[in-house]
């Protein structure tokens, strides 16, 4: 399979999936075993606005190689024109940037990247 050939938003869903496991394997690893407060806690990480602010931070710290950015903005910036009401349209792209970027590293089976991103994302 050329990864570079799956659809950008095919590459996000892939990613939302991969990044929602990983944030409930930290926060039920973290004693949590309330099932509404996992959730609670949950959305702080996977709201577009919180994947927002974690993918900027990342660019901003550099914590992102050039071939990560660069699949990053690809994702970003594809076609896409349906958006949830509860976020701006630049808010989701970035979030759907994140998801894609790591659905890409997940399909090219970089699953230690895949580690060092959401553990610097949860302050891990």
């Amino acid at each position: 399979m050329d990864v570079r050939q799956i659809n950008n938003i095919v590459l996000a869903y892939i990613g939302d999936c991969v990044y929602e496991n990983y944030i409930r394997h930290f926060l039920v690893s973290k004693g949590i075993a309330n099932v509404n407060e996992l959730q609670k806690m949950a959305v702080k990480y996977v709201s577009a606005t919180s994947q927002c602010n974690a993918i900027r931070h990342l660019i901003n710290k550099k914590r992102l190689t050039k071939e990560e950015i660069e699949i990053f903005t690809r994702i970003r910036n594809s076609k896409n024109h349906s958006h949830p009401k509860s976020c701006d349209i630049v808010t989701y792209k970035n979030a759907t940037g994140l998801e894609g970027l790591i659905g890409y590293l997940d399909l090219t089976g970089q699953s230690e990247r895949i580690d060092e991103i959401m553990k610097y994302i949860v302050g891990d």
